[in-house]
């Protein structure tokens, strides 16, 4: 996948940052254990001149053999006095070496000069914050998600209360969210307006990513404009916004149907949904939209592919938003 310069450049700062933490630590470390072995430092120096007396023998041509021997068995000799004052000093033996995040490339990035796979996830992640930077995770939970504002009564004699409802589609979402994983189903989140479903969906956002997964949140519309301006903008774009809405362990398409329609908007939208679908990677929809419009809004194999493969949520009752804002007023 190929990443902006700009995105590249935040993964490499961060590498560059835990390289330079993880040294400057080593070198205090060693600063602190040389004031009470100063013997220890001295042994350092020797030990790091060796290459250079190797590098003599071996130009001398006196007998090479016999003096790298030599340097080996001094060698041996050095780090095992080393070692000994650090087991005096109640150290491992590991304690002045360092200690990289990435122990295959030392936090560098490149192995032999093939990206590692550390730098591809720091690359993936940066891009998903990015994509991310606007959505309001850390007050969506379900710990802020109040059922009080959802009625007891039912709407119609015969149904069910909205509160009820509600309590069922909220116990749904929480055992969804604990137990998520790349196997889970697609949903698809109905319901008017200020009803909760936006708030559900980062929740569940917020646990996904807590384990770990690559999440992208993001509003159709806002979603839609990002793969219109990177398919048809002048301008040079970052990143590559379709790749990743493909390929990201949980995508959540916020307000299907308020997205301006267009031939192209509406075939990115399905080749999205039906890829995911196709590599078995769950997304969760929200929409104020009945499967009625639906139907009349989208065409009808995306709303097959829907209909007949997302496990449905209906949410109810009258509109929370609303109803906190007269509150605040009274």
């Amino acid at each position: 996948m190929a990443y902006s310069r700009e995105i590249y450049d935040a993964a490499m700062a961060l590498l560059t940052d835990r390289r330079l933490r993880e040294e400057q630590a080593l070198a205090e470390k060693k600063a602190q254990f040389y004031l009470l072995y100063p013997r220890a430092q001295e042994i350092e120096r020797e030990l790091s001149s060796t290459a250079v007396k190797a590098a003599k023998a071996v130009l001398s041509g006196a007998d090479a053999a016999g003096q790298l021997a030599v340097l080996r068995d001094r060698n041996l000799e050095l780090q095992a006095e080393y070692h000994g004052m650090l087991r005096e000093a109640g150290l491992p033996e590991d304690y002045l070496e360092p200690h990289y995040r990435c122990e295959k490339c030392e936090d560098t990035g490149y192995i032999d000069g093939k990206m590692c796979s550390c730098l591809k996830t720091l690359l993936k992640k940066e891009a998903y914050r990015r994509l991310n930077a606007m959505t309001p995770l850390s007050l969506c939970t379900f710990d802020t998600f109040s059922l009080r504002y959802y009625p007891e009564e039912a709407e119609r004699d015969g149904g069910i209360p909205p509160k009820t409802q509600m309590q069922r589609v909220l116990k749904y979402c929480q055992d969804y969210a604990k137990g998520f994983s790349l196997s889970s189903p697609s949903l698809i989140m109905q319901g008017g307006t200020g009803l909760g479903k936006t708030h559900l969906s980062l929740a569940i956002a917020n646990e996904a990513i807590q384990k770990g997964f690559g999440v992208i949140y993001g509003s159709t519309q806002n979603l839609a404009t990002s793969l219109e301006r990177e398919r048809f903008g002048r301008e040079p774009v970052e990143g590559d916004t379709n790749q990743l809405l493909l390929s990201c362990d949980l995508l959540i398409l916020d307000d299907l149907g308020t997205e301006f329609s267009t031939s192209f908007v509406d075939a990115a939208i399905y080749n999205v949904i039906n890829t995911r679908l196709m590599v078995q990677k769950p997304t969760i929809i929200s929409t104020n939209l009945s499967y009625m419009e639906l139907q009349k809004r989208y065409s009808e194999r995306l709303t097959s592919r829907i209909i007949g493969s997302y496990t449905r949520l209906l949410f109810c009752g009258k509109d929370v938003r609303q109803q906190k804002r007269l509150q605040k007023n009274e």
